[in-house]
């Protein structure tokens, strides 16, 4: 019974900011790797930001620079701080983790969250 909930999505201004949050929660050994993907409407799913259970962290060039990923090992909490937003930001977001769980690894999702950033 793993799952991902997220929050922190809404409607901003361009260069305005917002905090994503997304914690994992259920029968869990261990967290792996996190990680954030957005989807724009027309547009394929894209990693936007992932960070290793060691810290280790990848952007999208589009985020670098304006998108920091972080995470609580002790909460299972994987954050997304975004600042300087653009309206082509404007997706649904969505949080993976990779957890470990007693008897396999595999893949969770969060539900999604929505980020619009108007000009």
């Amino acid at each position: 019974q793993v799952q991902l909930v997220e929050s922190g999505g809404g409607l901003v201004q361009a260069g305005e900011s917002l905090r994503l949050s997304c914690a994992a929660s259920g029968r869990i050994f261990s967290v792996n790797d996190m990680g954030w993907y957005r989807q724009a409407p027309g547009k394929q799913r894209e990693l936007v930001a992932s960070i290793t259970s060691g810290g280790g962290t990848n952007y999208a060039d589009s985020v670098k620079g304006r998108f920091t990923i972080s995470r609580d090992n002790p909460k299972n909490t994987v954050y997304l701080q975004m600042n300087s937003l653009k309206p082509g930001d404007t997706a649904v977001y969505y949080c993976n983790a990779k957890i470990l769980t007693i008897l396999t690894t595999r893949d969770y999702w969060g539900q999604g969250t929505q980020v619009t950033v108007s000009s």
